[in-house]
């Protein structure tokens, strides 16, 4: 998918990972945009965050010493770019991590293959709602807390980091079944907003695409009451902790055993 990447950034960005996977001898499994931009709300100057799960040869994995799990490039360019060992993916997976969810749902994909229909496979079996509650309940409204609350005028970009989070809470709230969306645009197709508080909303939406990363504004008393309630609702909710289905670890396991060896897939249904 394209969603507004040009054609210079994606062959930037493919240049990138292919020397990656050239330095570290790895294979890279999927690559997406995480960030400002595949949320919807990007600046003209906001960063490229490229995220990455990546798979070593069968070697690396059988050894004592505890290795590291991730790789992280500086920041070059506007380009962020880092990834996650599948091994690890996998493990935090099983704990239905946010952040891992989200690369999973990214509506700008850089590269794709069989792993991430896999794990997206798998993501779709896992009781994600209590995780997804508390991160993004606690991102949400630390962000309130610490860049709004109590000041008259305001980053642009804090709100929508208070916005989206609020929006992510009424959709988990409202609809029983599928994967929180990560971007704001699907967010907001998904859940009933009142007629101002939607128009105060594509007001930001288009100030933001046309400010600096740190373009500010005056506070939006529609926004704030939106993001108070659903933080508040939130709180208020405590959800019975569900157990791990053991088959989703044997299905973890023969996905880490293919990713690793390149063997053709095999369904995870079977």
């Amino acid at each position: 998918m394209s969603q507004g990447i040009s054609d210079d950034v994606r062959g930037r960005v493919g240049a990138i990972l292919d020397r990656v996977e050239r330095e570290h001898g790895i294979r890279i499994l999927f690559a997406v945009e995480s960030g400002s931009r595949a949320w919807g709300f990007a600046s003209p100057d906001s960063d490229y965050d490229v995220r990455f799960v990546y798979a070593r040869p069968v070697e690396w994995y059988l050894s004592l010493e505890k290795r590291r799990d991730v790789i992280e490039l500086p920041i070059e360019d506007g380009m962020d770019v880092n990834g996650w060992d599948i091994q690890k993916a996998l493990l935090l997976l099983l704990k239905a991590n946010p952040a891992l969810l989200e690369w999973l749902n990214s509506p700008i994909i850089y590269r794709e293959g069989p792993a991430m229909t896999d794990l997206g496979y798998l993501a779709n079996q896992i009781d994600h709602r209590k995780a997804a509650r508390h991160h993004y309940l606690h991102l949400g409204l630390n962000q309130f807390r610490s860049q709004i609350d109590g000041r008259e005028r305001v980053a642009i970009k804090k709100y929508f980091y208070c916005l989206r989070p609020a929006a992510a809470l009424r959709w988990e709230r409202t609809h029983k079944h599928g994967r929180v969306p990560m971007d704001l645009p699907t967010l907001l197709a998904g859940i009933d907003l009142a007629p101002s508080l939607r128009a105060a909303i594509d007001d930001l939406l288009a100030r933001k695409a046309i400010s600096s990363e740190m373009g500010e504004g005056e506070r939006i008393s529609e926004i704030d009451r939106f993001v108070r309630e659903e933080f508040r609702l939130a709180q208020a909710q405590s959800p019975r902790v569900p157990a791990l289905d053991p088959s989703l670890i044997d299905k973890a396991q023969a996905l880490f055993l293919r990713s690793m060896t390149g063997a053709n897939r095999e369904a995870l249904s079977c």
